[in-house]
């Protein structure tokens, strides 16, 4: 004799009801709706000046920060060989 356990014979499918797709539909919708209506009512742009300046900020400190990361691979990376060649 075998048993079922689950899914259980002649029991529907778990899958959500017409009525609970509905509702997380509309919310999904309500939030996007909120979320345009928010960006139009509370968020502003900076200023094209402001703007420029904070580009060319992070900019710089991008290059700077990858010539860093740069510099600390070149000398671990001379350091690993380093202390390899003495174990070979």
């Amino acid at each position: 004799m075998v048993e079922h356990w689950s899914p259980k014979p002649g029991v529907g499918s778990s899958s959500l009801s017409t009525r609970a797709n509905f509702q997380i539909m509309a919310g999904i919708i309500s939030y996007f709706k909120e979320s345009i209506e928010e960006l139009r009512t509370n968020v502003t742009l900076p200023e094209r000046q402001d703007a420029q300046n904070k580009m060319v900020l992070v900019a710089v400190f991008t290059v700077l920060f990858s010539l860093g990361i740069w510099g600390i691979d070149t000398v671990l990376s001379r350091a690993f060989e380093t202390f390899f060649s003495f174990i070979n």
